[in-house]
């Protein structure tokens, strides 16, 4: 997943996108909260990556183990 824009942002949150630069300077707060949940979002996604990534290796080294048995 590319990271999102503001406009992406927006969009996702059904919202303009001068209310996310309104709530930013406005309500700095609530700005960061929204933001830091677009950050976790993009964390789980890495993370599945990097699990599906590990898994692919870890079966690549059990094969290739296996064949030298």
């Amino acid at each position: 997943m590319a990271k999102k824009t503001k406009r992406d942002m927006a969009y996702y949150l059904d919202i303009d996108v001068s209310t996310l630069y309104n709530w930013r300077k406005h309500k700095p707060n609530l700005y960061r909260i929204v933001m830091l949940g677009f950050k976790f979002d993009e964390a789980i996604e890495q993370s599945k990556k990097n699990y599906e990534s590990l898994l692919e290796t870890n079966n690549i080294i059990k094969d290739e183990i296996a064949r030298f048995k």
